[in-house]
């Protein structure tokens, strides 16, 4: 009997099959067909988790599998074939897949090897009294010299800057750079040659001086002054961040278990990146899921709020990206986000000048916006302190430009230090970075109390009462007029208020 009912199911295996001709096969690869350029991939799996044949399922899909994220379920892949991401899609493991080229947002900040230095003490206090100390009312607006007092950091703390990298030879960055965390991302894969995250663009060493300038009697003090800080180069020399690096940025800071990371850029490939996109939503997902990796593996995360003057909690327009080929004005939504910045866990920085008003171009939002900081204002916010406006950091001796006024060089060491005046979200960003250093100075460990120091500690400013000077300076996306939302404790402009690095780092 039982015989019987084995030769029945069978017999009806064989019918399905005869009806249906034969069992469905594979789809087979679309036909190779070359775009002439080798375009890099981010892929996206269903799962968190790189399975086991990746590298043959990219391969028959027409291209090259460069690199493995398989923590967060993300390959990075090459291929000139123009049927790769239709090809890729066929694999019911794939939940997604965006070429990178063409999509790539640039820094728009206002600019006009030695790894044997000698160890600062840990958790000493430091001086603000170096060369160019005297220039900084950026450091003097949030109380850090009254904060050094107590402690400059300690050395058990590193600081990853995801930038263009840095001048590891400056002489008031050289005695706080780890050389055994700093890496280049660019192209998604991680190196480590100090070459490869030699700065060529000078944005990276602007904001690193800022973080952890060393208080050595040369040039300028940085918030952290003891601390370490490591290169992580993601920006190439033109100032853009492709995705594949920005992964790679905070899959190495999660994995190095830094404990600071600075974000002064977009990530996104577009302004605005738009998950129900499905060109964009492969890279969307792919980096939120990277950069929440780095913040379960014990990462602050600090990101600039933007220079737009825009509202990121009430987007409209996008008139700007792509920024690298030809911008294509598209309507948008809350479904689109700016990435790091409006990632959950990320805290957000506008920027002030020295009247401590929102910069005219700073963005802002209900949401993102957390603390403000000092990042410069040069229409609006000239004093005495801030003749020009800007921010003063390190920058490579090689874009030097002799008789600049946004430029100085200092000669007390050898070689000579050069600084530079920058505004811009860019700068107001490590001034929040370097603060959180101090704080994980002090062993608050968690990303969250961290935060929550900032934030508590911070000096609440309301919104403007008088809101003229922005009224020239609609979102550069749309053309919207600025507005401030929210009251004393919280607003969209300030946050939760001014970091304030004395109350951050007192009993």
């Amino acid at each position: 009997m039982k015989g019987k009912k084995i030769f029945a199911l069978i017999s009806t295996l064989v019918m399905m099959v005869s009806m249906l001709g034969v069992l469905p096969a594979a789809a087979a690869p679309l036909p190779y067909s070359s775009t002439g350029v080798n375009q890099t991939y981010v892929v996206l799996y269903k799962k968190n988790a790189v399975p086991s044949n990746a590298a043959s399922s990219v391969s028959k899909a027409g291209g090259t599998l460069v690199y493995s994220y398989k923590q967060i379920g993300v390959v990075i892949a090459s291929s000139d074939n123009a049927s790769f991401r239709a090809n890729l899609l066929k694999d019911s493991n794939v939940q997604g897949a965006s070429a990178t080229a063409g999509f790539a947002t640039q820094l728009s900040d206002d600019v006009t090897i030695d790894d044997t230095a000698s160890p600062l003490p840990d958790s000493a206090p430091a001086t603000d009294s170096d060369s160019l100390s005297g220039l900084q009312w950026d450091m003097v607006q949030i109380h850090t010299p009254e904060a050094h007092q107590i402690t400059g950091g300690s050395r058990s703390v590193v600081v990853g800057d995801i930038d263009t990298g840095l001048d590891y030879t400056h002489p008031d960055l050289a005695p706080n750079i780890d050389f055994s965390k700093s890496v280049s991302c660019l192209g998604g894969v991680p190196n480590q040659d100090p070459a490869a995250w030699d700065d060529q663009a000078g944005h990276g060493t602007h904001t690193a001086g800022t973080i952890a300038a060393a208080s050595n009697g040369i040039g300028i003090v940085g918030v952290a002054p003891n601390v370490r800080i490591a290169a992580i180069r993601a920006g190439d020399a033109a100032g853009f961040f492709f995705p594949e690096a920005v992964i790679c940025a905070f899959m190495w800071a999660g994995d190095q278990h830094l404990q600071v990371t600075n974000n002064s850029y977009f990530a996104d490939p577009w302004l605005f990146n738009c998950r129900n996109d499905a060109e964009q939503r492969a890279i969307w997902k792919a980096e939120r899921r990277a950069i929440s990796y780095a913040i379960s593996q014990g990462v602050v995360v600090v990101a600039a709020e933007g220079n737009q003057s825009d509202d990121l909690a009430h987007p409209t327009q996008d008139a700007t990206s792509p920024d690298n080929t030809t911008p294509v004005t598209r309507d948008i939504t809350n479904a689109c986000a700016v990435v790091p910045v409006e990632v959950a866990g990320v805290i957000g920085v506008t920027a002030n000048g020295n009247k401590e008003l929102k910069s005219y171009y700073s963005s802002y939002g209900v949401g993102s916006a957390d603390v403000i900081a000092p990042g410069g204002d040069r229409r609006f916010q000239l004093t005495s302190a801030a003749p020009n406006g800007r921010v003063l950091s390190t920058y490579p001796a090689k874009f030097f430009v002799q008789g600049s006024s946004l430029m100085v060089k200092d000669c007390t060491s050898n070689p000579c230090g050069v600084y530079a005046y920058l505004q811009g979200t860019s700068m107001a960003s490590p001034h929040v970075a370097g603060l959180a250093a101090l704080i994980m100075s002090q062993g608050v460990t968690s990303s969250g109390a961290v935060a929550a120091r900032l934030q508590n500690t911070a000096d609440k400013i309301a919104c403007p009462t008088d809101m003229s000077m922005y009224a020239n300076f609609p979102a550069l996306d749309g053309g919207a007029a600025q507005v401030c939302q929210g009251d004393l404790d919280y607003n969209s402009f300030n946050g939760h208020g001014q970091i304030n690095a004395l109350s951050a780092v007192s009993p």
